[in-house]
């Protein structure tokens, strides 16, 4: 869409080729200028806070207009369709249609589908307007719905129409565990002696390394091998903090933040120190406002109570991108840009954040630094089971009695997670299917459910743990629902830079809607997807569709 409107454009005075008149573009309104000076104030005008500041446009206005566009581009010397592009990229910002009244957003995501969402999405609110998101992190307490900023467990349209007839659109703030509460039991020791150099980096690096820890937002790359690179490289470096869990079915970073932020906050100054970051960014996904106001009290804790070390640590804000939880996209859209994932090599430890080597760690893995460094590699690399190495924080949803983060060993059975930690399966509900590594991660039948959940594990079933996504599904889902969901996820969510991902999606959801599934066809595409997408939204897209052709072919049969 152009931003030039037609009472602003100056023609050509002829075909002579002679010169435009005047400035080209929207022309920026003195009132809308006033208005963006006021509200920036004395905030640094650098493009990586353009996404910042579109939060605070959208915040104080209800939304984007064109003129407010323009005015915060000529502040921030940007051209108009640089500032057009991004705010049009991101889900949660209103361009050019500011919405005076309440926004509640239902999670349509697999969970709360099954959960009974449909009669959410159908609600008639006076003064609010209803829409359709994606996972919201909240898949234990399904179905989910969004008033304002106010997150609703187990929604009813009743819950939600009394929030939004009380206008109760702000955050409740969880109860987490403070600053004194925390130092009383230990923490922040293991960091002192580290920056007191009672510990050297190379012990800290064996003890990671002894320890079996990996990436665990989704890709498992080995941490201490991580740490190796970038420290290896010249600096200044940066540390990002991936806090933009969106995979369908995860929650278990949000559980962290919100019950132990300081445990977590020890383990990123520590994976900081290890690699001397100069700077740490946080990208926070937009749906959890409560763990903002909780992560900023906590930094402003620290910072008084002289914990810090002096360190730059940026928090900043997503705006509805489920791409942005690729590495690389997430770096884009901290600098203020799209979220395009890049292409690789250079690889984000030799070229990441403003081109400067960075470690980028999702919140999980940060969380066992300080376990693993106080009883050692080799002690926590024992709690595993089945070959696996240490613990992990299971996100389980879907059927079960008693859903939730769960605290089990790497390698873990989904039956044994069902059985021994979820209370069994709801009642009247028969174990049939799992997705074990949340949207992306396939799906596997009940009779493969004691199968070891470790990185590798799953591979000659096409599938992976990932994020440690366990959705559970029983007898009352439908496959080809479930697949159809998951597939409409990925279409919407693909940042659209490649063909074979944007195109190749709405392909595959168009031939799944048909009552007869071409399933030759379907294959065909998605290994042209696997193939060839930039990323892994792309490449691990076909995933669910290709374990129910194996899994489940008399379910997709019309």
């Amino acid at each position: 869409m152009a931003l030039t409107a037609p009472e602003t454009r100056r023609r050509h005075p002829g075909r002579g080729g002679k010169g435009r008149r005047g400035d080209r573009g929207r022309r920026v309104e003195p009132a809308a200028r006033a208005e963006i000076a006021a509200l920036l104030g004395d905030r640094p005008r650098r493009r990586d806070m353009l996404i910042e500041y579109l939060h605070l446009v959208q915040d104080r206005y209800g939304g984007l207009s064109k003129a407010h566009l323009a005015a915060l581009a000529e502040t921030m010397r940007l051209s108009q369709t640089e500032v057009y592009e991004v705010a049009t990229f991101y889900a949660h910002f209103d361009v050019d249609a500011p919405f005076s009244g309440i926004t509640v957003r239902v999670c349509d995501s697999v969970t709360c589908a099954s959960a009974g969402n449909a009669a959410l999405l159908d609600a008639r609110l006076p003064g609010a307007r209803v829409l359709a998101a994606p996972c919201m992190g909240r898949c234990a307490a399904a179905p989910a719905a969004v008033v304002g900023r106010n997150a609703i467990d187990r929604a009813t349209p009743e819950a939600v129409a009394a929030a939004v007839r009380a206008g109760a659109t702000a955050p409740e703030i969880p109860a987490a565990e403070g600053l004194a509460a925390y130092r009383a039991a230990g923490g922040y020791e293991t960091l002192r002696a580290c920056r007191a150099g009672e510990r050297s980096r190379d012990s800290v690096f064996g003890a990671v390394e002894a320890s079996g820890l990996r990436g665990l937002g989704g890709a498992g790359f080995p941490a201490a091998r991580k740490w190796r690179f970038v420290a290896a490289e010249p600096a200044p470096r940066f540390m990002a903090v991936n806090a933009d869990e969106g995979e369908p079915g995860a929650f278990k970073d949000r559980w962290v933040l919100e019950t132990a932020p300081h445990r977590f906050l020890e383990g990123m100054f520590i994976a900081a120190w290890a690699v001397e970051a100069a700077e740490i960014y946080i990208y926070l996904r937009d749906e959890y406002p409560a763990a903002r106001e909780i992560l900023l009290a906590g930094l402003a804790a620290l910072r008084a109570a002289g914990l810090d070390g002096g360190a730059a640590v940026h928090l900043r804000r997503g705006a509805g991108a489920y791409i942005c939880g690729e590495e690389t996209a997430l770096l884009e859209s901290l600098e203020g840009k799209r979220g395009l994932p890049r292409h690789r090599p250079p690889f984000p430890a030799q070229a990441g954040l403003f081109g400067r080597p960075t470690l980028i760690h999702n919140v999980e893995t940060l969380f066992w630094l300080r376990p693993i460094l106080e009883y050692g590699g080799e002690a926590f690399a024992a709690r595993g089971a089945n070959g696996g190495k240490g613990l992990r924080a299971w996100s389980v949803s879907g059927r079960v009695r008693e859903p939730g983060v769960k605290i089990a060993p790497a390698g873990v059975s989904a039956r044994e997670l069902i059985e021994s930690h979820c209370g069994g399966m709801a009642p009247g509900h028969v174990f049939k299917a799992w997705l074990p590594g949340g949207a992306s991660g396939g799906l596997l039948p009940a009779r493969l459910a004691d199968l070891p959940l470790d990185f590798g594990a799953l591979d000659d079933h096409g599938c992976f743990v990932g994020a440690g996504a366990v959705v559970v599904l029983s007898d009352r889902d439908s496959v080809r629902d479930i697949v159809r969901n998951l597939m409409r996820f990925f279409e919407d969510e693909s940042c659209g830079q490649c063909t074979p991902c944007r195109v190749g999606t709405e392909k595959a959801r168009a031939l799944m809607d048909r009552e007869v599934w071409d399933a030759p066809l379907l294959r065909e595409l998605s290994a042209a997807m696997a193939d060839a997408s930039i990323c892994g939204l792309g490449q691990a897209a076909p995933n669910p569709l290709l374990c129910a052709l194996r899994h489940f072919p008399e379910e997709l049969r019309a």
